[in-house]
């Protein structure tokens, strides 16, 4: 991978995760605002049930802004763009569509029918 491709991921990185946490500011201030007692029982598990959602999604968010900083921590390191497993190099499609993706398109693959192998025992 050269440098303008490196930079170019580095950018994009950045970039989600600004959004991310963007994204997570603004669900923190709509649920301090929304602290509102609903007197009708369906009203509150409504909104109960929205809060957890909501907040659910805003931990895997969470976890993958970690992931975000492993990929910008690879692209320093000048491992970005190469299979954890294998060593190949991991096509620019993949990484244009997963930017996080530790793993080549095959390797991914049998990773997936491993873990499915041994789901089904």
């Amino acid at each position: 991978m050269n440098d303008r491709q490196r930079d170019y991921f580095r950018a994009k990185l950045l970039a989600w995760k600004d959004e991310i946490i963007k994204e997570s500011k603004i669900t923190l201030q709509t649920l301090q605002e929304e602290n509102v007692n609903h007197p009708d029982l369906a009203d509150r598990a409504s909104s109960e049930t929205d809060r957890a959602i909501e907040l659910r999604a805003r931990d895997r968010q969470r976890k993958l802004i970690s992931k975000i900083d492993a990929a910008l921590q690879r692209i320093e390191d000048n491992t970005y763009g190469y299979c954890e497993e294998t060593g190949e190099p991991i096509s620019l499609k993949r990484l244009e569509a997963r930017p996080i993706a530790t793993l080549s398109v095959e390797a991914q693959e049998r990773h997936e029918k491993r873990e499915k192998v041994y789901r089904d025992e």
